[in-house]
């Protein structure tokens, strides 16, 4: 989960080095926090938050398949 989200994170920013992904998890329940640089938060977020949305999205997809929720957060 965590690669994913560093995969298609990193592909969006213009500062791919500023990229930090973490995980917190409790049984069933794992929460990613996704940090950017400054100037690329807009870009990860996106337009009325349609990438953030995405990317929610395709984690949603995958915990289903290893039976946990996932949430996400942009710090």
């Amino acid at each position: 989960m965590r690669d994913l989200v560093e995969f298609v994170a990193k592909s969006l920013c213009d500062h791919p080095e500023d990229v930090l992904v973490t995980e917190d998890g409790e049984d069933g329940n794992l929460t990613i926090k996704l940090q950017v640089h400054p100037d690329d938060k807009g870009r990860v977020i996106g337009k009325r938050g349609r990438v953030a949305e995405s990317m929610r999205v395709l984690l949603r997809v995958a915990a289903v398949k290893k039976g946990i929720r996932v949430n996400l957060e942009i710090l």
